[in-house]
């Protein structure tokens, strides 16, 4: 329940419509109270024979008055209540996906996508459910409650008394029954959370699955999880049942003993017919208050175990971020880069995946980075924009440490293009204009012609406003690639990382790309990632990564000379060319 404390802030902002809707409840609960009053009234002079028409019409008159009354009231309610629960759901979700978005790459690694989407809807739909409904039913409760109370004891103490005596009994089944929900709502919430991940990634690698026809796999897999859910939301909804016949069951009880104890003070003449049935009706309007109760304690059990998963999200801290140590006077950088004895590994209990690396890439210089699969050359060009930081030693930037050059400043420097091409599923010009504030056509353009992918748009039927589809799905792979690269070119950045960007397209194009990139970085720098030696052999110096280390460094012509690791690729790769040649 201390999780539901994380709410109060939103509370506070818009307390003016919950102090609003908590006086509409009063005067609705009083309104509806007073009803039964009329209605006894009416029965008492047709009982005693002293009713007229005009008297029966003026009681009606006010029970339909008081009815509309209560009823315009509670709408009233719903319109603040239930319109700042909303309010509060709009701003609980962009906190949320705002928050999402400042951690670091590592929350991601370890937290399925599946996961974060369950926590963005369904648990944050649980907890409106909470600031909405269940605020809104408890004043109506306790309202409606305290004004029944109140007039029954005006009729009769004694009779109060004895109708109330199996409510308590009936509140702690409920207070019971809820605190078995809480664990087991919160073991549906987490398995939902499953589900969703393995939902997503099965339509996420659809292509896989229907390349390794895998469908019936994939099928059972999901009919499995899926069987466990509903498994585990049956055995919520066991315990959910129980509620409403443990509060019909208890009100029942307060109808025999009113009925018990009313009868024989009415032959006595102790009590009228009129008040037996104001009686009754009000014992009728605390049903309701009761059902509420279990109702809204379901919701707040429900709306409890969601936001203490929301808070874990909510409590996680960047790993990487602004420290207080940021100079904010650094507001442009010009590119050379400089390695200072820098290790990393990416948890306490795993091997180093970078060892010592001692490296200066001047401005303006392109350095390419060559070696074996799993040799850290992604894991180094990660480190310059800071997605992840170094476990030991020190990257600068213009001599300053990465560390204390505003991490937007940093970022907004460097166009980095991944290994894999991510595209949105928007527009190829929405794609490519994705880094800018107001990418014009012209932009755009430019972009795409030095990534050698404007003829192709221009052959699509709507040329850059072509939708590209879930990921890109309708470019190939080298289209792909060369649209991310594209993204990365419109930024005009003063450092350019490519990540193995353009192992999807053939060697022709990739040679038109590197001469426009050459003309575009001038005096700027650039890192080329490839397993390919033609894309990184005009490169002003190249790097052999191997296990971590710098293996080997140099130009071409010096790593050629130099007889090892680079003269074998080297070696290995014209015989490839050869043999498809012939």
């Amino acid at each position: 329940m201390k999780s539901l404390l994380y709410l109060l802030p939103y509370f506070r902002k818009y307390k003016k419509k919950y102090i609003l809707g908590w006086i509409l409840t009063t005067l609705s609960s009083l309104a509806t109270a007073i009803m039964p009053l009329y209605v006894g009234h009416a029965i008492n002079t047709l009982q005693s024979g002293a009713a007229t028409s005009s008297t029966l019409f003026v009681d009606c008159l006010f029970i339909i008055g008081l009815s509309a009354i209560a009823g315009y009231l509670f709408y009233q309610v719903r319109q603040t209540i239930i319109v700042a629960s909303r309010e509060i759901e709009y701003d609980l979700r962009n906190d949320f996906l705002s928050h999402v978005q400042t951690l670091s790459m590592r929350f991601f690694q370890n937290t399925p996508q599946g996961e974060v989407m369950a926590y963005a809807t369904n648990d944050i739909n649980a907890v409106r459910n909470f600031i909405g409904p269940a605020v809104m039913y408890s004043a109506d409760t306790l309202t409606t409650f305290l004004f029944s109370v109140i007039f029954m004891v005006s009729i009769s103490p004694l009779l109060t008394l004895a109708v109330i005596v199996p409510l308590p009994l009936m509140s702690l089944g409920v207070y019971l029954i809820g605190k078995r929900i809480h664990p087991l709502f919160d073991a549906v919430q987490a398995h939902y959370a499953d589900l969703t991940a393995r939902a997503t990634e099965s339509i996420s690698g659809m292509r896989v699955i229907k390349a390794y026809v895998r469908e019936e796999y994939e099928k059972n897999l999901f009919d499995v999880m899926s069987d466990e859910y509903y498994k585990k939301n049956m055995r919520l909804a066991k315990v959910q049942g129980l509620m409403m016949p443990v509060i019909f069951g208890f009100v029942g009880m307060s109808v025999v003993i009113l009925l018990l104890v009313s009868a024989p003070m009415i032959i006595e003449k102790k009590m009228l017919l009129g008040e037996m049935t104001e009686f009754l009706i009000y014992l009728g309007m605390l049903t309701w208050p009761f059902i509420a109760l279990g109702w809204v304690t379901n919701l707040v059990q429900r709306g409890a175990a969601s936001m203490a998963r929301l808070q874990v999200i909510f409590d996680t801290k960047p790993d990487v971020d602004d420290s207080k140590d940021v100079d904010q006077s650094i507001t442009s950088l010009k590119g050379e880069i400089e390695f200072q004895n820098v290790s990393f590994r990416y948890r306490d209990e795993l091997p180093y995946v970078l060892r010592h690396i001692n490296l200066r890439i001047p401005r303006g210089k392109t350095l390419a980075i060559i070696g074996r699969t799993g040799s850290g050359k992604t894991t180094f060009v990660d480190l310059i924009p800071r997605l992840y930081d170094t476990t030991e030693g020190t990257i600068l930037v213009d001599g300053h440490d990465i560390r204390k050059i505003p991490l937007a400043v940093l970022r907004r420097n460097i166009g980095m293009v991944p290994q894999e091409s991510f595209l949105f599923s928007e527009t190829i010009h929405e794609n490519i204009a994705f880094g800018l504030e107001r990418g014009t056509d012209a932009e755009v353009a430019s972009a795409a012609q030095s990534a050698e992918i404007y003829a192709d748009i221009s052959s699509f039927p709507n040329h850059v406003q072509t939708l590209v589809g879930e990921r890109g799905l309708t470019l190939s792979g080298g289209q792909k690639q060369r649209t991310a690269l594209s993204r990365a070119i419109a930024r005009d950045p003063n450092i350019l990382i490519l990540d193995d960007s353009m192992s999807a397209v053939d060697t022709a194009t990739e040679e038109k790309i590197l001469s426009n990139l050459r003309s575009i970085m001038k005096d700027r720098t650039s890192i080329i990632i490839s397993h390919r030696i033609s894309t990184v052999k005009n490169a002003d110096e190249i790097i052999v990564l191997d296990e971590g280390r710098i293996a080997e460094q140099g130009t071409h012509d010096e790593l050629l000379k130099l007889g090892g690791a680079y003269h074998d690729l080297f070696r290995k790769q014209l015989l490839e060319e050869a043999l498809e040649q012939a």
